[in-house]
């Protein structure tokens, strides 16, 4: 049995930096956090970029998915790319991690999606993200899955833009997963507020930002903020950055600091790296002090580089952290 269905948007992350001044004149929107494009200002960015870029695999759940795939845990990845050689590449990258890609669809009509990552020199990250094919999975897609492979469905906060979320939620529930979910960005939040709320309860891991905290429960203190959270869920994680995470699941509570850093370079899938450490602890039964640890291990990782990838450098010193052989 898998332990672990991550579901999101099997995205190509395009990697460019820029500086403020480009994001002032060509980019719609605030600093920071996601929003969505459309395949006409995706070109045009595009065009602008040239072949400053860097492509790697990527999504919120993906990131995670990969990571966890890396550290010897047995996941899948429920997704549609497109039919063509960006989404090859990207089914088979997790396939040569050890994960599995029998829960990916294809579209035959719309090429899979992308996600610019506009890193400016204060290690802030801008996405934009076009989401093409991934757009594209429906309820039917999902009732063909097995459900009942996985322990834990890891869900980002960007599906609620999908018509395929509901039938998720339900399949999983019927299937008796733990359902983890990653509120993922203050913009999505912001939308779709109401909803949230009213899926907090059958959600088991909530994972949730300072920025989207604060917009779900609103400017309280953070202890209260945590508090908010984990009234619906099980497992209540706040993450807060250079300042470290604290955890409630049940009547236990910890907090972690974070990894120094120096001098991060990008912040891109710092959040979804830490979820991997977290979630691989959960996988192994490990002491909820460690699992939190292990998140802020991976976090101060990615921070280091460019985008998602870790180098084997990066892993090794990861593996020996958490004692994986």
């Amino acid at each position: 049995m898998a332990a672990v269905l991550g579901v999101g948007s099997p995205l190509l992350d395009v990697l460019a930096k820029v500086d403020d001044n480009f994001l002032a004149r060509h980019v719609s929107g605030a600093k920071g956090g996601m929003e969505m494009i459309g395949s006409e200002e995706r070109a045009a960015l595009m065009q602008l970029l040239g072949e400053n870029v860097e492509w790697v695999p990527g999504g919120s759940a993906g990131n995670t998915v990969f990571a966890l795939a890396r550290m010897g845990i047995d996941v899948a990845m429920l997704g549609k790319t497109g039919n063509d050689s960006e989404g090859k590449y990207y089914r088979s990258k997790l396939v040569s991690l050890g994960g599995s890609d029998r829960e990916f669809f294809l579209s035959e009509t719309t090429p899979t999606g992308i996600c610019l990552s506009l890193i400016t020199p204060d290690a802030e990250r801008t996405m934009r993200s076009d989401l093409g094919a991934a757009s594209l999975m429906t309820p039917e897609d999902v009732q063909k899955v097995d459900f009942s492979r996985y322990g834990i469905v890891l869900i980002e906060g960007y599906m609620l833009f999908s018509a395929a979320f509901d039938a998720v939620i339900e399949s999983a529930k019927k299937a008796g997963c733990k359902i983890a979910f990653d509120l993922a960005s203050f913009e999505v939040v912001n939308i779709f507020r109401d909803k949230i709320n009213a899926l907090l309860d059958d959600v088991d891991i909530l994972f949730a930002n300072a920025d989207e905290a604060a917009a779900l429960v609103g400017n309280i203190p953070e202890d209260a903020q945590l508090e908010e959270l984990a009234k619906h869920c099980n497992t209540a994680v706040l993450k807060l950055g250079k300042r470290g995470a604290m955890v409630k699941r049940n009547g236990e509570k910890v907090k972690v600091s974070a990894e120094l850093v120096e001098n991060p370079v990008d912040t891109t899938a710092a959040g979804d790296l830490w979820a991997a450490g977290f979630l691989y602890g959960i996988v192994k039964n490990h002491a909820l002090e460690n699992c939190a640890r292990y998140g802020s291990i991976l976090s101060g990782e990615v921070v280091k580089v460019i985008g998602s990838q870790l180098p084997d450098e990066s892993w090794k010193k990861i593996e020996k952290a958490l004692s994986i052989n």
